[in-house]
C-alpha cells in the first residue's frame, strides 16, 4: 500500500477514517477524476464539516460556510457550466481582475488551472464543506439552465383537427426526438435526472390553457418545479411517448408505457408512463420506480419491533395469506416486495400477477395482466397453479373471482401475497366479506394484515425540540406512559431537506388473525368489532403507530395528524 500524505494522512491520524478506507477512496477519486475530499464525502465513511476543518489547518486556508453566503451577487457568466460541472466549484465574488471561487478541496490545482486559463484571471480559492457546495453548485447550474428559454417562438402552433397540420407536427416531433441534443430532449431528460436526485416518487407534466407546468412529488408532497412555454406542450407529450414506446399519434385514449433509464453500468431507474387526454392536451404523470428500494431490508421500512416479528413470523408459514391494505402511493408495493425479497431463494418457486409490474426481481416469474387479451388476475393465478407455486403474490384483489381462487391457494398449501384499497386492517376483512367471500374462507385463510401509512421524516440537520403543553399531547393520542420518554420534534428547514423533511418511514398497523378475532369473522362481526378485538389483543392502530414514531422523534405531530386521524 502506498503511503499516504496530506489531507488523506490527517483524517486517518484522527481516526476518522482507516488507512485502508482512505486509500479506497483516494483510489476510487482517481478513477472517477474527482477530488479526494468529494470521494470521501460521498463513500459515506466520514461527514463533510470534519474533513473541512482538517483540510483549513492542513493547507492553511480559511473556511466560509456557504449557507451566509449571499448568492445573488455572484458572477454568473465569467466560468462556464462545463468547468463548473466538472471540478465541482463555483464562483462566489469578482474584486477587479481577482475570482474567488469556492471549492472543498485545496488540493485540486488543475480546477485552479483551468479557470485561470479560461477566464484570464488569478483565481483565488476559498475553502468550503463539500455538502453545501454541492447543494449550491446544483442549485447554481439548474437556476441557470436556459435550454428551453429561447424557444417560445421557434415552433408554429398547429391545428391538431388538420390531419394535414398534425402529421407534419408527428413529423417534427419524431426529427425532434432524434438529436440527443435537441432542447426538449435535454430539458426532459433534465426532468427526469432532477426528479430521481431529489428522490421523487412522481413527476407530473400538465398542459393547461395559458401555462405548462412540471411538478414532482417529493416526500409525498407536489410542489412545481418548471414552468416551460405552454406551446411546447405537443413537443414535450411526445419525447415523452417515445421514449415510452407508445403510439405518439394517438391523443384520444389514455396510455400505459416504461422508460428505462441508465444512470450508471450498475444501476438503472424504471419509470412507469401514463398518458391522460385532458382539455388542453395530454397530461402525462411517470411514476418513479427504484428496483434498490426493494431491497432496502425489512429493518429500513419503519415497523416496530413486535410488528416486524409479526410479519417475518407468517413469511416463514407455509401456507395462508398475507393482505397489504392503504392508498395509492402508501408504499404497499415495496412492503410486498421486501417479503418477496426474503422468500426469494433457490429452494422457492414465486410466481407474481401484477398491473404493471413495477420492480423488476431476478429470481421471481413476473407476469403483466393484460384485460385486452384475457389475461386478468383471475386468468394469471389459475396457471400459477398449475406451476407448482410456493409463494403467489396478487397486484390487487379486485373481485369475487380473483378473491375466491387466491384464498383457495391460500388453503391448499401456497402462500398468498396481495393487497386491497382499504383503510384499516378490520375493513379488508369486511371488504373481502362484501365482495361475496364466505366468512370461513376468510377466517381460516387470512393469516396477517398490513395497513400502512407513509409520513415524512423530519431532517435530523435542522429539527429542534416542540414546546408542546402536555394537555394538547394527551388530547392527540397520547398516553402518560409514552410522554415520560418522549422526545417530540417539530420541522425547521435548511439546506440539506425540503420544508423541515428529508425521506419518509412506515407507519403500519400489523393484525395477526387470531382465534378471538377468527370468531368474530365467522359470526359476521362489523369493522368496529375486529378492530376492538385487535386492540385487545395489543395490535397497534395506524394512530397508535404513528404517535409512537413522534415519540421517537421520527416526524412529527403535524405529520401524524396529516396521514392518521384519531
Amino acid at each position: 500500500m502506498a503511503v499516504l500524505t496530506g489531507l488523506p494522512r490527517r483524517l486517518v491520524e484522527q481516526n476518522l477514517i482507516t488507512s485502508q478506507q482512505a486509500q479506497q477512496v483516494l483510489d476510487k477519486s482517481r478513477q472517477d477524476k474527482t477530488s479526494f475530499v468529494t470521494a470521501a464525502v460521498a463513500s459515506g465513511q466520514v461527514k463533510a464539516r470534519p474533513v473541512a476543518l482538517l483540510a483549513s489547518e492542513e493547507f492553511g486556508v480559511p473556511l466560509l460556510d456557504l449557507t451566509a453566503f449571499d448568492f445573488e451577487v455572484m458572477p454568473k457568466e465569467l466560468v462556464s457550466r462545463e468547468l463548473i460541472e466538472k471540478h465541482r466549484v463555483l464562483p462566489l465574488f469578482q474584486r477587479g481582475n481577482r475570482l474567488y471561487i469556492a471549492q472543498s478541496d485545496p488540493s485540486a490545482m488543475l480546477a485552479i488551472d483551468e479557470i485561470k486559463f479560461a477566464t484570464g484571471m488569478t483565481i483565488e480559492a476559498i475553502l468550503v464543506e463539500e455538502d453545501k457546495l454541492s447543494h449550491a453548485v446544483d442549485k447554481f447550474l439548474a437556476a441557470n439552465d436556459n435550454s428551453l428559454g429561447d424557444l417560445g417562438g421557434d415552433f408554429e402552433d398547429v391545428d391538431l383537427e388538420d390531419p394535414e397540420a398534425r402529421s407534419k407536427e408527428q413529423e417534427a416531433d419524431s426529427k425532434e426526438g432524434t438529436g440527443d441534443d435537441a432542447p426538449i430532449v435535454r430539458f426532459v431528460n433534465k426532468m427526469l435526472l432532477d426528479a430521481i436526485k431529489a428522490g421523487s416518487s412522481d413527476i407530473h407534466f400538465e398542459p393547461y390553457e395559458k401555462r405548462y407546468r412540471v411538478r414532482y412529488r417529493t416526500d409525498g408532497v407536489l410542489h412545481e418545479v418548471s414552468s416551460p412555454p405552454v406551446n411546447l406542450a405537443g413537443k414535450i407529450a411526445a419525447r415523452l411517448k417515445v421514449m415510452s414506446q407508445m403510439d405518439i399519434s394517438e391523443r384520444r385514449i389514455p396510455q400505459d408505457g416504461r422508460i428505462k433509464m441508465k444512470l450508471s453500468k450498475s444501476k438503472a431507474i424504471d419509470f412507469r408512463v401514463n398518458t391522460l387526454p385532458t382539455l388542453w392536451g395530454e397530461k402525462i404523470v411517470l411514476r418513479i420506480l427504484d428496483p434498490s428500494s426493494a431491497k432496502l431490508g425489512i429493518d429500513m421500512l419503519g415497523y416496530e419491533p413486535e410488528q416486524k416479528a409479526l410479519y417475518m413470523e407468517a413469511l416463514a408459514r407455509p401456507q395462508g395469506m398475507i393482505l397489504v391494505t392503504g392508498p395509492t402511493g402508501s408504499g404497499k408495493t415495496v412492503s410486498l416486495y421486501t417479503g418477496l425479497n426474503i422468500l426469494n431463494v433457490e429452494g422457492t418457486n414465486i410466481s407474481t400477477a401484477e398491473d404493471p409490474v413495477e420492480i423488476n426481481l431476478e429470481g421471481i416469474n413476473q407476469v403483466n395482466v393484460n384485460a385486452r387479451v384475457g389475461l386478468d388476475f383471475a386468468a394469471a393465478l389459475r396457471s400459477f397453479l398449475r406451476q407448482d407455486p410456493d409463494v403467489v403474490m396478487v397486484g390487487e384483489i379486485r373481485d369475487l373471482d380473483t378473491a375466491s381462487i387466491a384464498i383457495k391457494a391460500a388453503q391448499t398449501g401456497h402462500l398468498v401475497l396481495s393487497t386491497l384499497h382499504t383503510n384499516s386492517a378490520a375493513e379488508t376483512l369486511t371488504r373481502l366479506a362484501n365482495m361475496g367471500v364466505p366468512s370461513f374462507n376468510i377466517a381460516t385463510s387470512v393469516s396477517l394484515i398490513i395497513a400502512q401509512r407513509l409520513a415524512r421524516r423530519l431532517c435530523s440537520a435542522c429539527k429542534v425540540p416542540a414546546e408542546i403543553p402536555k394537555e394538547t399531547l394527551l388530547e392527540a393520542g397520547f398516553t402518560e406512559a409514552q410522554l415520560q420518554d418522549a422526545e417530540i420534534y417539530k420541522p425547521v428547514g435548511c439546506e440539506q431537506c425540503k420544508g423541515g423533511y428529508k425521506g419518509r418511514v412506515g407507519i403500519y398497523e400489523v393484525v395477526k388473525i387470531t382465534d378471538s378475532i377468527s370468531r368474530i369473522i365467522m359470526e359476521g362481526g362489523n369493522s368496529i368489532e375486529i378492530s376492538d378485538a385487535a386492540r385487545k389483543e395489543g395490535f397497534n392502530d395506524l394512530r397508535t403507530s404513528a404517535l409512537m414514531k413522534v415519540a421517537q422523534g421520527v416526524t412529527s405531530l403535524e405529520e401524524a395528524n396529516r396521514v392518521t386521524t384519531d
